[in-house]
């Protein structure tokens, strides 16, 4: 299938590693071009450097009230264009309620949540018909992870705030998607893992509860996720894509 991404643009924030970096993987792949961003110059350029000439490697920190504008400008002043922005960012600290400080909350509140929104905002204003946006989410969006209180607190929240957006940006051509992730494969998931204190142990026991039997890998869901983005995906907005292999339990 041919997803109509070539030389569309896009940005994709949090894409040094994991899954944002899986997406703009995904994306490239197909033909779009990429701005790629992370907290860490170094590390956005040499990401955007394995992707090919077609990316370019942006330090911003989602928490910025800079940042969102700085990106719409580099995608236009670079591509001359924007299509579309995947809103990625690493996961709030773990913890239970009596756990997590002020100061966590805090933090993972301008980074998870008021970061996402300021981006989504001025994306919106910046792209036409036929342009995206996506949120990648969390399957707390649906049902709490003992130990991620934080992210049980935000998630659904910002979920909301996307199906505004989606009713909002629907007369405009625009669409809005959020995509939520469970057990894949990545740093944070094998982090979290580990605080089980046997991270084996943890993975064969959630591995269990999976009826695909498997955590799920990076690719896939990058590819979920560039699909989603894509023109193919052009009558799908306002939804909740679980990538999880089956662990929600609702219809």
């Amino acid at each position: 299938m041919d997803l109509g991404l070539k030389d569309r643009v896009y940005i994709v924030t949090g894409a040094t590693r994991g899954l944002g970096n899986a997406t703009a993987r995904a994306l490239a792949a197909d033909g779009a071009k990429v701005i790629v961003t992370g907290r860490d110059a170094k590390g956005a350029e040499e990401a955007a450097a394995e992707l090919g000439p077609d990316a370019v490697g942006v330090a911003a920190d989602n928490a910025d009230p800079s940042a969102a504008q700085r990106l719409v400008d580099t995608a236009r002043e670079r591509f001359g264009r924007l299509d579309g922005v995947l809103i990625s960012v690493g996961g709030p600290a773990p913890g239970f309620v009596a756990d997590n400080t002020d100061d966590q909350w805090q933090t993972a509140f301008e980074t998870v949540f008021l970061g996402a929104v300021r981006l989504a905002r001025t994306a919106a204003a910046a792209l036409g018909e036929g342009g995206v946006i996506g949120f990648v989410l969390s399957g707390s969006v649906h049902e709490p992870i003992a130990g991620l209180t934080i992210s049980n607190g935000l998630r659904p929240g910002l979920a909301g705030f996307a199906k505004s957006l989606a009713d909002e940006l629907g007369p405009r051509g625009i669409r809005v998607v959020g995509v939520l992730p469970a057990r894949i494969d990545t740093d944070r998931v094998r982090e979290l893992d580990a605080l089980s204190g046997d991270a084996e142990a943890a993975r064969t026991a959630n591995e269990a509860r999976i009826p695909l039997r498997r955590y799920g890998t990076p690719e896939e869901f990058g590819k979920t996720a560039a699909f989603l983005l894509s023109p193919a995906a052009s009558y799908l907005t306002g939804i909740m894509v679980p990538v999880d292999g089956g662990s929600r339990r609702g219809f």
